[in-house]
């Protein structure tokens, strides 16, 4: 990844609120989610960023607007180049073959009613990409890529464990030979002996093809070795972007420290206090003023509680939003 590489995916000022109606026949509007609301992320060519945040904090729904599976409420989203925040869906086909995502669950991403093998080649004959044929060998090609046997062409998804129904999903995502891929909690939904297999698997995809990945999860812990950058996520906002090791080592945001403080330390003559955020994450729909995460904040004061914290650079790749950031160096 160089430093001087132009981004292959920029979102600007991306907002996804989804509306609430009242009414039977004459349905209106009287309130919004705030899913997503005002984020900014640079993807670099062949890097791996990170975006980490509790349940409900609209990771997931900022991956889908990336790849444009909800329209936008303002922002702008540019693809190597190409603007393609207001791209309809016949205008998004071919970028479809640029952009895949693997979703969070195995079991409910898969159509059990289908062969293995065409769900695999799905993408490649709705694109047109070559004979009946051709489409059969790229598929083998592909299950032996994600380990598992060309054989099983012919099963169906019930015949799999979760591991290998994700490596499936996987393979599906790899097919049109993409650049970047969404992997929206991708082990999540897996045994925990099983994790670590299909995050091995991606990092040695995204070494071999050159790929680009978003990794969402909620677990810190999972995305420490294969992001090179990690952007935490609270109720809609990035409150933190940091190169990985960094993040771990020096977090700046509340936030994060208490997420970090969940995270389990193998050795144990390492004593970390273990930091429980009060109350409940604050509601999408009202969030409260100034900064979003002051109800739950030990180190809050006024200010925290009337004026919004802008990202700022506190270090070198090292941004935060927060009235009084940890850890800086004197």
């Amino acid at each position: 990844m160089s430093d001087t590489a132009a981004p292959l995916l920029r979102a600007r000022g991306v907002r996804k609120y989804f509306p609430i109606k009242r009414g039977v026949v004459f349905q209106r509007e009287v309130a919004r989610v705030h899913a997503v609301d005002d984020v900014d992320l640079d993807l670099m060519p062949g890097e791996t960023v990170g975006l980490v945040g509790e349940s409900g904090c609209g990771k997931s729904t900022f991956g889908r607007c990336l790849i444009r599976l909800h329209d936008l409420t303002e922002g702008m989203i540019e693809f190597d180049g190409q603007d393609i925040s207001t791209l309809d869906r016949k205008q998004m086909r071919p970028l479809r073959r640029e952009i895949q995502m693997v979703f969070q669950d195995p079991y409910a991403s898969l159509n059990p009613r289908k062969r293995v093998g065409t769900i695999i080649g799905d993408p490649l004959r709705i694109h047109g990409v070559g004979a009946r044929g051709d489409v059969n060998k790229r598929v083998q090609e592909l299950l032996e890529l994600v380990g598992l046997s060309p054989e099983h062409y012919n099963r169906y998804p019930h015949e799999f464990s979760g591991g290998q129904r994700q490596r499936i999903g996987v393979a599906r995502a790899l097919a049109l030979s993409p650049r970047l891929i969404i992997a929206d909690e991708p082990v999540s939904a897996l045994d925990v002996s099983i994790q670590a297999q299909v995050v091995n698997l991606l990092s040695d995809l995204q070494d071999d093809l050159g790929l680009t990945y978003l990794f969402i999860a909620h677990d810190l812990s999972v995305v420490r070795h294969v992001s090179d950058r990690i952007a935490v996520m609270y109720l809609g906002k990035i409150v933190e972007l940091a190169p990985a090791e960094e993040l771990y080592d020096r977090p700046i945001h509340p936030y994060s420290e208490a997420l970090l403080s969940a995270v389990p330390v193998p050795d144990p003559d390492v004593e970390r206090e273990r930091i429980v955020l009060q109350g409940d994450v604050p509601s999408p729909i009202t969030p409260p003023g100034g900064c979003r995460f002051h109800p739950r904040c030990r180190y809050a004061t006024d200010i925290c509680t009337t004026t919004e914290p802008p990202l700022v650079k506190h270090a070198e790749q090292h941004l935060a939003a927060c009235h009084h950031p940890l850890n800086l160096h004197s």
